[in-house]
């Protein structure tokens, strides 16, 4: 990614968010020491669908990378839906990774690899062209105008994800927030060469489309009276 100043409201160089929650159980805790070194994304070297699962040069699946998956509920379902595609999902809050290693496990992903961390320094190793899908779905909106910077949807990460989706690709963000919603889609409007978004009426951003499950996050929303909103964009 591109430098920046610090304090320029329409960039960010790094995911900012809280690691640690409350203490891990025990099983959780042996998901995080056993399973999650098996999958975990390598730290060196570009994040390609060979290095993650082994595919030959020319053979690579189709690959899906989540930014700040949360539970993992979104990831598996797809996943699991998916099973001949490769899923990158990223995510610092340890207390949401074990969340996902408990979905991996139990449903018997060998499609998914996982990062405990900033997205934006793994997707920067991902070559350019090579996403098929990319997800960020219920950011934390920073709402206070002082915090603008630490958005994801920034003109920066944007940058980063429309280098990195391969063109026909497609970008999904969700959001319950309206502060967000509005910096989101200023933001979009800046990046109009770059994606098509694929809404035609309200309804097609305020329905869920197929395929997009409901996560905690989503759920919670909803449970406080909250609109959610769904938008999907296509890389030109």
């Amino acid at each position: 990614m591109t430098a920046h100043k610090e304090g320029d409201p329409t960039t960010l160089s790094r995911l900012y968010g809280r690691s640690k929650g409350k203490a891990l159980r025990a099983s959780q805790q042996d998901l995080v020491d056993r399973l999650l070194p098996q999958i975990a994304v390598p730290e060196d070297g570009p994040i390609d669908s060979a290095t993650l699962f082994g595919d030959a040069p020319g053979q690579g699946r189709p690959l899906h990378f989540e930014i700040g998956f949360g539970g993992g509920e979104h990831m598996a379902y797809r996943a699991d839906m998916l099973p001949d595609h490769g899923f990158v999902g990223c995510e610092p809050f340890v207390n949401g990774v074990a969340q996902a290693l408990t979905h991996i496990r139990d449903d018997a992903l060998g499609n998914v690899r996982l990062h405990m961390g900033d997205a934006l320094q793994v997707l920067s190793r991902v070559p350019d062209g090579a996403l098929s899908f990319a997800y960020l779905l219920h950011p934390d909106p920073w709402p206070k105008a002082r915090h603008a910077k630490r958005r994801m949807m920034n003109d920066g990460p944007v940058e980063m994800i429309a280098a990195k989706l391969k063109p026909g690709g497609e970008f999904r963000f969700g959001t319950d927030h309206p502060i967000y919603l509005r910096h989101a889609l200023m933001v979009m409007q800046r990046h109009t060469d770059k994606f098509e978004w694929l809404a035609e009426t309200p309804a097609d951003f305020l329905t869920r489309p197929g395929g997009w499950p409901e996560t905690r996050y989503e759920a919670k929303a909803r449970r406080l009276g909250h609109e959610v909103w769904y938008f999907r964009f296509r890389r030109r």
